[in-house]
């Protein structure tokens, strides 16, 4: 069997860190001969880290599955955006200042230092009027080891760096609405998110459903045998190929409506609980 396994919300609780008992069970699963892969999307190395801390190695299909690496660090698939297609509306991106962008290549994650100053300022200077605000941006800064650049357009244009993935962070709604609606209009872009204050693009071929795709194919197990643990919007095209779906109880209400069984959250080692009841093990 294979066992796919989302990360933020899912596999990782609050702190960011893998708990003893999931680790447990995910060490188990793959003593009994499961494969048990990471298919999420943050960039390989922000996803290695918690793994190497609770001492797991697994496959990797990051950022949303534009990059599936094996255990060993294989790349076998790769499904880059179109630069021509991204370029101009990152231009339109740079000129809102109430929108924080990350663009994700293939070693790093970058950040216009201009971009960090407004958002730094922005929650300094809600922090009392709406303190979740200061929390939120904080996590945002968090989430992935950045890079700092003072032209992020160099970045966006520099022929040698391939861009996989963008994702951009908003406290209005209504203003990620705008972006992505944006985005989705680009030819061979494909627009998710994984947190109701951002969205991710990434190129139309790089979508978790077809990453577990690949990867069952490269293990030679049938698309039936296969189970994916998720939570947001982005782990819906994974839930459409998946053999077998388990939701956390913390999921959006989209990813419940289309799983076989809801586990515990992600802060209630849910992904233990899932898998003892998914193996048999109850």
């Amino acid at each position: 069997m294979l066992i796919a396994l989302d990360m933020d919300g899912t596999l990782l609780n609050g702190e960011g860190s893998i708990s003893e008992r999931n680790r447990a069970a995910i060490a188990a699963a793959q003593a009994q001969g499961h494969i048990v892969v990471v298919i999420t999307g943050r960039a390989r190395k922000d996803a290695l880290a918690p793994l190497r801390e609770a001492g797991l190695v697994c496959p990797i299909a990051s950022l949303n599955g534009a990059i599936v690496t094996l255990a060993d660090g294989t790349v076998i698939n790769e499904a880059p955006l179109e630069r021509a297609a991204v370029r101009p509306t990152l231009e339109w991106v740079r000129k809102q200042p109430d929108l924080y962008c990350e663009t994700y290549t293939g070693d790093a994650v970058y950040v216009g230092l201009h971009n960090r100053a407004q958002w730094e300022a922005l929650a300094s200077g809600m922090a009392d009027a709406a303190p979740d605000v200061k929390w939120l941006v904080n996590k945002q800064f968090q989430q992935a080891r950045v890079t700092y650049v003072d032209d992020i357009g160099t970045v966006w244009d520099d022929p040698k760096l391939t861009l996989y993935k963008l994702l951009i962070f908003a406290l209005d709604r209504e203003r990620l609405r705008d972006a992505a609606s944006r985005f989705a209009a680009l030819p061979g872009v494909t627009v998710t998110s994984s947190h109701p204050h951002n969205i991710e693009m990434n190129s139309e071929r790089a979508t978790k459903g077809e990453a577990l795709k690949r990867l069952a194919a490269h293990y030679g197990i049938d698309l039936r045998d296969t189970v994916a643990f998720g939570d947001s919007h982005n782990d819906l095209s994974m839930f459409e190929v998946a053999g077998y779906r388990v939701a956390m109880d913390n999921a959006e209400p989209a990813l419940k409506a289309k799983a076989d069984i809801v586990t515990r959250s992600h802060e209630e080692d849910g992904v233990a609980a899932g898998l003892e009841r998914v193996l048999g093990k109850r």
